[in-house]
């Protein structure tokens, strides 16, 4: 059978999708499903596995921080290469390296080699997410196919993250390495159907050259900032590491862009973030999931510590939210070709807001249908507005051979604002932790840190308004050209 992209009838101009189009998105949905089960997953388990390998606090956050370090700093270099190298190439061999690295992580018994295995499968997850989000911008149209495409793939992450948590709740009551264990068939039945399904995609034929000094200037000031931002509570935000790290980031990010402006074929071409757009999405992208990795941060501490819920019931408080997403999968893309990207992500973001806020008014007797299920249904439905926009908008106007390197800079900007923003809320509830720690002082030690979480999403709002705006004000200047009797009649549309 003749690939769907061997021809000049790719399914990116076909009018209806084909078995071997839905299948080419079901493979890339897998990988974006496993990324998303993983890090769910591995946040109930971290008590057992504790107890089973004899590990401290501190190298139980390693377990976690170990998959942001590499997904967080590679990304760059992964969207690059995918451009470079060849998508389907980099997207089969890192998600076999994922599937290895789970294998490892299910059946070590030390905690270093544990928190190797993490790394590791961060880094892979840091190639197979550009190089999976490049392929399905490459391959299906700018606009009504995209969109779809786009809403049903954002929606997996989503649909892995929640039953993430539920699994993690049934799989930890018989071992914690089964949770490690799990992703390893899933990745290599998707490697399978991959090498069967996706696409062969050319390596860039056009590039003047690799950007060496850009790559490893630009991973290693990823890198430090992730780690920077992740050790920052523990030793103090203010303490000469954390200071001379932000330092040391700051140094290495002005030689990074004085490189890639000199650079014939840099690793990020700087001309892209001239576009309004652009930026908006990827600050909307920190804002987005920065708030909400927060929020269910404190969430989760805030069931289980104080309500005393077990996993599997706060996983399952969590899951309207995930449901509501899934459901709405296949009617994103629509809404997005008829609202817009900027309505639909500044509506996301307001529904966010409220959801945020309307939490705060959590007690130590909470009515789950009346205190949080409300909270939750909000934040559900402005995930599934928000997410996929932002991935649309940020790909949008894109050149094909430039979509490696978007994709990587949107995934980055998730990465690198859930890390600093988790932090912060995280030093927020410590300075207010009590020192007699009574249930209701330990409840409102959390609600400041649930402020600034809200304070997150409307500063996510704000940016999105501005594009708004922005757009009102290029239409009345559009319209403005055509005579004035026209001008005063013609409404301005945004």
């Amino acid at each position: 059978m003749t690939s769907p992209l061997s021809t000049p009838a790719a399914p990116s101009s076909a009018a209806r999708w084909t078995p071997r189009l839905w299948g080419t998105l079901l493979v890339l949905c897998a990988a974006m499903f496993l990324d998303a089960l993983d890090v769910s997953m591995v946040g109930v388990a971290l008590p057992s596995i504790g107890s089973d390998l004899n590990l401290s606090t501190s190298a139980l956050q390693w377990i976690v921080s170990g998959y942001i370090l590499g997904y967080g700093g590679l990304l760059l270099l992964g969207g690059r290469t995918a451009d470079l190298l060849g998508r389907r190439q980099v997207f089969l061999i890192a998600l076999g390296v994922f599937a290895l690295a789970s294998l490892l992580g299910g059946l070590v018994d030390s905690g270093p080699l544990l928190i190797a295995s993490r790394f590791i499968k961060g880094l892979s997850a840091a190639f197979t997410a550009p190089a999976g989000l490049s392929i399905i911008t490459t391959t299906f149209a700018e606009g009504p196919l995209r969109n779809r495409a786009l809403s049903i793939y954002t929606t997996c992450a989503a649909t892995g993250f929640s039953m993430g948590l539920v699994l993690s709740g049934l799989l930890t009551e018989a071992s914690w390495r089964l949770t490690m264990l799990l992703p390893a068939p899933i990745a290599l039945i998707a490697l399978v159907a991959g090498l069967k399904l996706l696409p062969r995609s050319e390596r860039e034929k056009d590039h003047n050259g690799y950007d060496i000094p850009g790559a490893v200037i630009g991973t290693a000031s990823m890198l430090l900032l992730v780690f920077t931002v992740v050790q920052a509570p523990q030793v103090g935000w203010a303490s000469a590491r954390t200071l001379l790290s932000f330092l040391a980031v700051a140094a290495l990010l002005t030689v990074f862009v004085l490189v890639e402006r000199r650079s014939a074929g840099p690793l990020i071409r700087l001309g892209v973030l001239r576009s309004g757009s652009q930026i908006r999405a990827q600050l909307g992208a920190m804002a987005f999931f920065g708030s909400y990795v927060g929020f269910q941060f404190l969430v989760t501490l805030y069931m289980q510590s104080l309500l005393g819920w077990s996993a599997l019931h706060t996983a399952l408080a969590f899951l309207p939210a995930g449901a509501l997403v899934a459901v709405s999968s296949t009617k994103v893309g629509s809404i997005v070709d008829r609202f817009g990207t900027q309505r639909l992500i500044a509506a996301g973001f307001a529904l966010m807001v409220v959801g945020y806020a309307l939490f705060l008014r959590v007690n130590l007797d909470p009515v789950y249908a009346a205190v949080i299920l409300p909270s939750m249904l909000l934040i559900g439905a402005a995930c599934a507005l928000v997410f996929p926009s932002l991935n649309i908008q940020a790909t949008n106007g894109v050149e094909d051979h430039e979509q490696g390197m978007v994709s990587g800079l949107l995934n980055t900007s998730v990465q690198v604002g859930g890390a600093i923003f988790l932090a912060v809320v995280t030093a927020v509830v410590t300075a207010g932790a009590p020192q007699h720690a009574t249930p209701q002082a330990v409840l409102d030690s959390y609600r400041p840190g649930l402020v600034v979480v809200t304070g997150i999403a409307v500063a996510g709002l704000l940016i999105t308004l501005t594009g708004l705006r922005t757009r009102r004000t290029q239409q009345s200047v559009v319209v403005a050209k055509s005579t004035s009797l026209e001008a005063e009649r013609v409404p301005v549309r945004d």
